[in-house]
C-alpha cells in the first residue's frame, strides 16, 4: 500500500487543470514537430527552454516529456503518406508503410502505427511504474566512486552505440568534456579556458548551448538539406486494421513493447535504434521475408511500437540515475537543473509529486495522442506544404529571442550564434552533435566526482576495484571500449587468411596447369 500511495497521488497532480493544459500542449506540439521533417524533440525542447522558467517544475517537465513522446507518433503521418520521414525514428516505417498506402490502405497502417504506438507507450510506462523505484532505491548506494564509473560508461556507450561514424562521435564528446571545464574549478577556484572574460567565470550555460547546437544548427542545416517539395499525400480511410492485419501485427507489437523497453534504457540506445531492431527482427522472424518492404502490416507495427516503448523507458535512466540515455534526455535533464531540480536516486523520495506527476502524464499523453493522431492529421499535412523559407526565419528569431531572455545578456545571445554555426559544421561534417551535448551534461558530474573518489583513495586509483559497484561499471567500460577493437582484428585476420588461402589455391592451379 506504500508503493501505490505515492502513484495515486501523482495522478491527482496529472489531473490538475493546468498540468492537464500543458500536457495537452506538449502532445500536440509533439506530434507537429514529428510531422516537419528535421526540426526534431530535441531541437524543440532546447528552443522551449526559456519558457519553462515561468511555470511550476512538474507542469513544464509534463510539456517537455509530451514533446517527445509526441513526436515519434507524428513521425509517421508523413512517413506513411509522403514517404517522407518526420523523425528518424520513423525512418524505416517508410518501407512498408509508403507501400500500404500505394495500396490503399494508409489507414490501416496508421491505425496500426496508433495501436502499436499506445500499446507500446503504456506498457513501458507500467514498466517505467515498477522498475524506476527498485533502479532508484538500487541507486542510494553510489557514492563518488561509482558515479564516476557510471558517468565515463554512459559517456562512451553513447559515443561507441551510437550511429555514424565512432571516431566522429569520440571526438564530439571530447569537446563536450572540453567545454564543461570552462568556468572556475570548483575545488581550487582558479579560472580555466575563460580567456579573461568575466561572462565565461562561473562556466557556459548548457541553454546557449542546446539552443545553438539543436535549434540553429538543426534550421540552418535542414535550409540546405530540404530540397523535395511535399507530394499529395494519399487518401485516409478505413482507419481500424481489419482482422488479419492486426493478427498478423499483434506479435509485432508485443515483441516491440519488450525490445524498445530494453533498449530505451541502455546509454546511446533510444527510439531510432529500437524501430531499426524492431524491424530487423520481424524480417528475420517472418516466414515470408520477401513481403517486408512490399507493405507488410508488421513492418509498420512493430518499429512503431519499439520507438514509442523506448521514449518512455528512457526517462528510467534519467530520472532515477540522473544519467540521460540520448540527447533529448540530456535537454530534460538540463530543464530539470533549470527548475532546481536534481535528477538522480533521491528524486523519488525528495520530490515525489514531480516524479508520480511526470510518470502518470504519460498514460494521459498516450490517452489523447490516441485520440488525436488521425483526426489531425488532414491538419498537418497542410502545414507540410508551408515553404522552409518562411518557417525557418520565424524559428531563429524565436529561438534568438528565447536566448536574450533567460539573462537579457547580449553575450547568451552570441553564444547561441556561435553554437548554432557549430552545429551547422557539425552536421555537415558527420559529427552528430548529440555525443557533445551528452558529455558536457555527463562532464561537470564526472570531474567532481572522479576528483572527490581521489580523495577519498588518498590518490590512489586502484580504491575504484575496491568498491564491487565501481569495479563491475570499469569492467564493462573496459569491454566496451576493447570490443569494437577486437572485432575489426578478427575480422582482418580472416580477411588476410582468406586471401593467402586464394593466393595458395592460384598458385597450386598455376603449377598443375605448367605440369
Amino acid at each position: 500500500m506504500d508503493f501505490f500511495n505515492p502513484v495515486i497521488n501523482g495522478f491527482s497532480v496529472v489531473l490538475e487543470p493546468m498540468n492537464l493544459l500543458y500536457c495537452l500542449i506538449g502532445v500536440v506540439i509533439g506530434m507537429l514537430i514529428g510531422v516537419l521533417p528535421g526540426l526534431g524533440p530535441a531541437a524543440t525542447i532546447a528552443i522551449l527552454l526559456p519558457l519553462t522558467y515561468s511555470v511550476e517544475p512538474v507542469t513544464a517537465i509534463i510539456m517537455l516529456a509530451g514533446i517527445f513522446y509526441g513526436a515519434q507518433y507524428g513521425g509517421t503521418i508523413t512517413s506513411v503518406l509522403l514517404r517522407l520521414p518526420g523523425e528518424a525514428s520513423s525512418v524505416v516505417t517508410v518501407f512498408d508503410g509508403y507501400q500500404m498506402a500505394r495500396q490503399g490502405k494508409a489507414g490501416t497502417a496508421l491505425g496500426l502505427a496508433a495501436i502499436g504506438s499506445f500499446i507500446g507507450g503504456t506498457a513501458a510506462i507500467i514498466g517505467l511504474t515498477f522498475l524506476a523505484p527498485a533502479v532508484a532505491g538500487f541507486a542510494l548506494d553510489f557514492g563518488p566512486a561509482e558515479y564516476s564509473a557510471l558517468a565515463m560508461l554512459g559517456i562512451l556507450l553513447v559515443a561507441t552505440i551510437s550511429g555514424g561514424s565512432k571516431a566522429k562521435a569520440l571526438i564530439a564528446a571530447a569537446v563536450g568534456l572540453l567545454l564543461a571545464t570552462v568556468g572556475r574549478d570548483v575545488f581550487t577556484g582558479e579560472s580555466r579556458f575563460t580567456f579573461g572574460s568575466l561572462q565565461l567565470a562561473d562556466g557556459i550555460d548548457f541553454v546557449p548551448i542546446a539552443m545553438g547546437l539543436f535549434g540553429l544548427g538543426e534550421i540552418l542545416y535542414n535550409l540546405e538539406e530540404r530540397h523535395r517539395a511535399a507530394k499529395a499525400p494519399s487518401k485516409v480511410s478505413n482507419v481500424w486494421p481489419a482482422r488479419s492485419d492486426l493478427k498478423h501485427a499483434s506479435g509485432a507489437i508485443t515483441r516491440g513493447s519488450i525490445l524498445g523497453f530494453f533498449l530505451g534504457i541502455l546509454p546511446g540506445g533510444g527510439a531510432t535504434i529500437a524501430s531499426m531492431a524492431s524491424y530487423a527482427m520481424e524480417k528475420k522472424r517472418a516466414k515470408h521475408p520477401e513481403r517486408f518492404g512490399k507493405g507488410a502490416p508488421e513492418g509498420v507495427a512493430g518499429p512503431e511500437t519499439a520507438n514509442n516503448a523506448a521514449a518512455t523507458s528512457s526517462f528510467i535512466p534519467l530520472l532515477t540515475l540522473g544519467i540521460p540515455a540520448n540527447a533529448t534526455m540530456a535537454l530534460m535533464f538540463g530543464a530539470l537543473l533549470i527548475q532546481g531540480v536534481t535528477p538522480g536516486p533521491q528524486l523519488v523520495e525528495q520530490n515525489p509529486e514531480l516524479f508520480w506527476g511526470v510518470v502518470n502524464s504519460m498514460y494521459i499523453g498516450n490517452i489523447l495522442l490516441l485520440i488525436m493522431s488521425l483526426p489531425l492529421v488532414g491538419i498537418f499535412v497542410r502545414i507540410l506544404r508551408v515553404r522552409a523559407a518562411i518557417l525557418a526565419p520565424i524559428t531563429a528569431l524565436i529561438t534568438l529571442l528565447g536566448a536574450y531572455t533567460i539573462n537579457n545578456s547580449m553575450f547568451d545571445v552570441a553564444l547561441v550564434v556561435f553554437f548554432g554555426v557549430l552545429g551547422y559544421l557539425m552536421k555537415k561534417f558527420g559529427f552528430e552533435p548529440g555525443p557533445l551535448v551528452l558529455a558536457f551534461v555527463l562532464g561537470e558530474l564526472l570531474e567532481s566526482s572522479l576528483r572527490r573518489s581521489l580523495l577519498v583513495f588518498g590518490g590512489d586509483p586502484t580504491g575504484f576495484l575496491t568498491r564491487p559497484i565501481s569495479a563491475t561499471l570499469l569492467v564493462v567500460f573496459v569491454v566496451v571500449a576493447v570490443l569494437p577493437g577486437l572485432r575489426s582484428l578478427v575480422a582482418r585476420r580472416k580477411g588476410t587468411t582468406a586471401a593467402a588461402a586464394t593466393a595458395g589455391n592460384l598458385t597450386n592451379q598455376n603449377i598443375k596447369e605448367k605440369v
